[in-house]
């Protein structure tokens, strides 16, 4: 997708096992390269995560890649959630024990693992058989309770969460993001894919920059503006 495209929204196929697989090999090696490229006052920049600066998003991103490389790691994780979140998410908990559990890694410590875990993550979630894969976990999205297939948190969710602090990096470390047409582009017409079943209305979205394209729904309505992409 680039911001010379014009894409009907129903043409936009979902994201399949094995293109997910493809996906997060990519957005993994980006994100490693990302945080291996900063020096280290900016590994101490505030990101819009206010809880976390660009350390404790890195280690928050390692833990989520070796939590899905190993089962042992991964009910650990769990485990330490459920005591770590209070009165909170289930999620807040998760991430707050993978942030604790590396706060005592250097930065090459953490590039280390992160470059071995990446690959590792992608290829494990890739081979987590069918019949796991179809089992259902209850989020809450926009106050309303879902049903989400195990599949899509590792071909989909996964890589978004990934792909956003990237975006957070590149947002507080004032730099450059990498961005292409086959890669963030693709991931950024899944989200609007997505975005227009969970409505139904009609629009017309603009997303300049190399991840975006123009995007048609239901016929097209209100011109929608969109800031370019990083």
């Amino acid at each position: 997708m680039n911001k010379t495209t014009l894409t009907r929204v129903e043409d936009i196929p979902p994201i399949s096992r094995e293109e997910g697989g493809r996906l997060a090999e990519t957005e993994n090696r980006r994100a490693h390269e990302q945080l291996a490229s900063l020096d280290d006052q900016e590994w101490g920049k505030p990101t819009e995560c206010t809880l976390w600066d660009v350390r404790a998003m890195a280690a928050h991103v390692l833990g989520s890649m070796e939590g899905f490389s190993s089962i042992r790691e991964l009910a650990h994780q769990m485990r330490g959630a459920g005591k770590a979140k209070g009165d909170g998410p289930m999620v807040d908990g998760l991430t707050s024990v993978q942030v604790g559990d590396r706060a005592s890694l250097s930065q090459h410590e953490l590039l280390d693992r992160l470059a071995a875990a990446g690959p590792r993550a992608a290829r494990s979630r890739a081979k987590v058989p069918a019949p796991l894969r179809r089992m259902t976990m209850t989020e809450e999205v926009d106050g309303v309770k879902e049903k989400w297939r195990f599949g899509y948190l590792l071909d989909v969710i996964l890589t978004r969460d990934t792909w956003m602090h990237r975006v957070d990096i590149a947002r507080a470390t004032g730099r450059e993001m990498v961005l292409t047409a086959d890669h963030d582009g693709r991931i950024v017409a899944d989200v609007v894919a997505e975005c227009a079943r969970r409505h139904g209305e009609p629009f017309t979205l603009h997303l300049e920059g190399d991840a975006g394209g123009t995007f048609v729904h239901g016929g097209g309505g209100g011109a929608a503006e969109g800031e370019e992409m990083a």
